[in-house]
């Protein structure tokens, strides 16, 4: 088996391509489609992703939330500290990044403000820590007002809106960053999917920042992704099965949900409820197990969503149709346009 490196997934991305701000409405940003079976292209807006489901069609979705999850703090020596969320362990203790790291080793206490401070417990082996929150009170009112949402750091504009970074159909906090490929469905056009037949299966992933994390060996088999946590539901179980069963199609959106989906996926692409962490790395030539289609952002280059794209396909024809988004001026990124691989 060739070795699958990482350089083999770069592409050259103009700085202006990057988006910077969501599109208003959440529907009128771009759509690419891509056949993979004639290998055409159609560019179309995204409300127009309607004509391309059919009745009986599965879309799962995420439901995750993001949490305002940085936070600024302070040494017990005035030194500023800032805290990122990643991962809650239990009802007191979190995974989280800090800057700057050599102000946090493991004995280190900070400082939020009265209602809020931690201490650091341990450093993980990629660099992570391991605190303990002191608080009185419920720790997600005090998050609310002391922390802030955590933008990804290519986007540079302050957000007017908060909920811009939330899908519509979010509901459970535990997020550091957006499944961003829902944030361009409006709940009008949610109705009219439904509408036309579609059903629509919620699964929970959390998304980490080992989403996004950059894949630093050059060998991608030596990438060890992120734990996130994730719940598939019976009832969410239950509609992707039927639809397998009778040979309709599973179209994820975002990879957060096909994660989710290949991590309990049986062999017959039937997925079984349950709920745990998963490390799954989906790159070429992974088989689908459950997933049929997807809709989905452009990702950064040499990233694992990258890889995970062109496992649907080819890395060959990901990396030509991306070369045609940036001829075609697409917009890059969490806030930028989407595409449709069908």
């Amino acid at each position: 088996m060739e070795i699958l490196k990482k350089s083999d997934f770069y592409y050259d991305l103009p700085e202006e391509l990057i988006a910077q701000t969501p599109a208003e409405p959440r529907d009128s940003s771009r759509l690419l489609i891509y056949h993979r079976d004639t290998k055409q292209i159609e560019h179309k807006i995204f409300r127009d992703v309607i004509d391309y489901l059919k009745a009986g069609d599965v879309l799962v979705v995420n439901r995750t939330r993001v949490l305002p999850a940085r936070i600024y703090a302070h040494t017990e020596h005035g030194g500023a500290v800032e805290v990122l969320l990643l991962k809650r362990l239990d009802l007191t203790d979190w995974e989280v990044l800090v800057r700057p790291g050599r102000k946090c080793r493991p004995g280190t206490h900070l400082v939020v403000n009265e209602e809020l401070s931690l201490d650091i417990l341990s450093v993980t082996e990629s660099g992570e820590r391991i605190v303990r929150f002191q608080y009185n009170g419920t720790f997600e009112d005090i998050l609310s007002r002391v922390g802030t949402m955590p933008l990804p750091p290519y986007i540079h504009e302050k957000l007017a809106d908060p909920e811009r970074y939330q899908t519509v159909y979010s509901k459970e906090k535990g997020s550091a960053a957006a499944p961003t490929a829902g944030l361009h469905f409006t709940p009008e056009l949610l109705e009219r999917i439904r509408a036309k037949g579609v059903e629509i299966a919620e699964v929970l992933l959390h998304v980490g920042l080992g989403t996004f994390r950059p894949v630093k060996e050059e060998n991608v088999l030596d990438h060890k992704m992120h734990s996130e946590y994730y719940e598939v539901s019976p009832e969410a179980a239950d509609i992707v099965n039927r639809a397998k069963k009778e040979g309709r199609r599973v179209i994820c959106v975002g990879t957060t949900s096909v994660r989710t989906v290949e991590t309990v996926a049986d062999e017959n692409g039937l997925l079984h409820p349950c709920k745990g962490n998963t490390e799954i790395f989906i790159y070429p030539p992974y088989r689908f197990k459950c997933v049929d289609a997807l809709i989905t952002n452009f990702h950064l280059p040499e990233s694992t969503l990258l890889m995970l794209v062109s496992a649907l396909c080819t890395r060959e024809e990901i990396l030509e149709v991306y070369r045609t988004a940036v001829q075609e001026r697409y917009r890059f990124f969490s806030f930028g346009d989407a595409m449709l691989i069908l």
